[in-house]
């Protein structure tokens, strides 16, 4: 997607509370006992920066803002020299957190543990609400990712209404109340997973129909587009004209960290270039397909998605 990037409406993500991502390779866990890995990783994280570092690989040119802290936050800096268009960094006390994820070899198995990040502070948030408004200005707004101490669960919705304001749309992310909280007010676009949707909905979803039924009754009530993910059975989504299913290619998974994050990349630049759902959801499962497939916390890479695409097809769903 390299074409007139300049004449597309500004694609901006924000970062509340991004992280040192690190991914250790082990062959066994044991209680009490000191694992030795096998190979380790070092990658900026949170998903607004995930979102953007896959933008990047799809050629398509995103503003990235983040709040860093400490001295792990200028180890994320150096690690996003390369990997973001153009990121916008807000500095505030205390240190950006770190996670973790840990892929055990036998039983194969992935463990994840995520830290807390620093406070931010309502004259910090002021000044990030100001400089994300900025960079999305008529273009798509991509809130996703936890919050961190300080920052309320309406947040996102407020960020809705002023991002509408401005003449954007906004992609919403997220978990919990800062997802339900963003809901009423109407964002474009909201990418959840099946569980999620069943709490929102506060009913199981055991049947793509289930889940296809209630991505539709959400839509209708004032959410543009509903995309759902459903693991490695692939994606649905509902919009204005009807409702997609596409089914993931095969692949044999590595890690799943990040691969929400690439699908809502593949759907935002298909969007932002015209392209139809069909088209985007094709997209956004091949990229979220790519991420499972690379290990540790490591995206999926251009080189790979012509032949994903030609494995991933997207099928008029009846709802």
């Amino acid at each position: 997607m390299t074409e007139s990037n300049a004449r597309r409406p500004p694609i901006a993500t924000l970062t509340l509370n991004p992280a040192v991502d690190i991914a250790y390779e082990v062959a066994h866990l044991i209680e009490d006992q000191k694992s030795h890995a096998t190979s380790t990783r070092y990658d900026p994280g949170g998903n607004g920066i995930n979102v953007a570092r896959a933008l990047k690989e799809l050629v398509v040119y995103a503003h990235s803002c983040c709040v860093v802290a400490g001295n792990i936050g200028e180890l994320l800096q150096k690690l996003l020299q390369h990997q973001l268009d153009d990121s916008h960094c807000v500095q505030v006390e205390g240190e950006t957190r770190v996670n973790a994820t840990i892929l055990q070899g036998d039983p194969a198995a992935q463990f994840e543990i995520t830290g807390i990040g620093p406070r931010v502070s309502e004259l910090i948030l002021a000044e990030v609400r100001e400089t994300f408004l900025g960079l999305c200005k008529d273009g798509f707004a991509v809130l996703t990712g936890s919050a961190p101490p300080g920052v309320d669960d309406h947040f996102y919705g407020d960020m809705v209404d002023r991002v509408r304001a401005g003449g954007g749309q906004s992609i919403v992310d997220a978990h919990g109340a800062l997802l339900q909280h963003a809901i009423p007010h109407h964002p474009f676009l909201i990418k959840a997973n099946r569980y999620e949707l069943s709490l929102l909905r506060q009913r199981e979803l055991p049947r793509l129909e289930d889940v296809a039924k209630e991505a539709r009754a959400m839509q209708r009530e004032g959410v543009q587009y509903v995309c759902v993910s459903l693991g490695g059975d692939g994606a649905l989504l509902a919009g204005p004209d009807g409702g997609y299913f596409a089914k993931a290619p095969p692949i044999q998974v590595k890690s799943t960290v990040g691969s929400g994050d690439s699908m809502v990349a593949g759907l935002v630049a298909a969007l932002a270039h015209g392209q139809s759902p069909a088209e985007a959801l094709r997209l956004a499962v091949a990229c979220g397909s790519g991420t499972a497939a690379r290990p540790g916390t490591e995206i999926f890479s251009h080189n790979d998605l012509d032949e994903l695409l030609q494995m991933t097809e997207a099928h008029v769903l009846d709802i």
